[in-house]
């Protein structure tokens, strides 16, 4: 019996080792290159729009709206935000769903490799991935990242494709509003469009640009002149 299990952990072991070198080459190699696709896009029932943008190009008032709206804290955490995951499972046991919680270094981890849904075991993965990313990749890389593989609308990747779609200029000229529309549309793309935002909706986009100006035009200036 104990030789059996012996087996079976050493079974384990080869597997997750080779996993986790296969996950660390992809991370190299896309270090600064392009991804051509994410587990999410191949997923996707509609058909793929995505156009790759460099965050070099995007005026900052976008990955601040995405921050302001999605991760506030992503400057100052390592991938995973520890006290937002504890509120997250007290909620949860207080018999509230399981509430996402997840920076944007979670949701790109999960993007590129893992699948939607909520569950114990996808958000474990989440944060091993998450913590890799860091490692790997760094701030500006994966902000980069998650702006060119966000899901904007259905089948419409990135922010360079969505800003086309829905405003028919590239994502180098929105205004700072256009820019929190787009930011709004993060938790639930397949459900909404900036151009026809609910009164909650506008809502939000005015709170979004409220937290652009409360965190100021420089707060990722350090992440993103890295």
């Amino acid at each position: 019996m104990a030789k059996r299990k012996s087996s079976f952990l050493r079974k384990i072991w080869f597997v997750l080792w080779r996993l986790l070198l296969v996950i660390t080459l992809i991370l190299l190699a896309f270090r600064f290159v392009p991804l051509p696709t994410t587990a999410f896009m191949m997923q996707s029932p509609y058909p793929v729009t995505q156009k790759w943008i460099s965050i070099d190009k995007l005026p900052s008032s976008i990955s601040l709206a995405v921050v302001a709206s999605e991760d506030q804290r992503f400057p100052l955490h390592y991938g995973v935000d520890f006290s937002a995951i504890i509120k997250a499972v007290e909620q949860y046991g207080d018999g509230d769903g399981l509430r996402g919680a997840s920076t944007i270094t979670q949701q790109t981890a999960k993007n590129i490799f893992l699948w939607s849904g909520r569950s114990f075991i996808r958000k474990g993965l989440e944060a091993g991935l998450a913590i890799s990313l860091e490692a790997v990749w760094g701030k500006k890389r994966i902000l980069e990242v998650y702006l060119n593989i966000a899901e904007f609308g259905k089948g419409i990747y990135g922010v360079e494709a969505a800003s086309q779609h829905y405003f028919k200029k590239s994502a180098r000229y929105l205004s700072n509003n256009q820019a929190a529309q787009l930011a709004v549309l993060l938790p639930s793309p397949q459900t909404r469009d900036p151009r026809d935002l609910s009164v909650e909706l506008n809502q939000r986009v005015t709170w979004v640009e409220r937290q652009m100006r409360q965190l100021g035009s420089n707060y990722l200036a350090p992440i993103i002149k890295d």
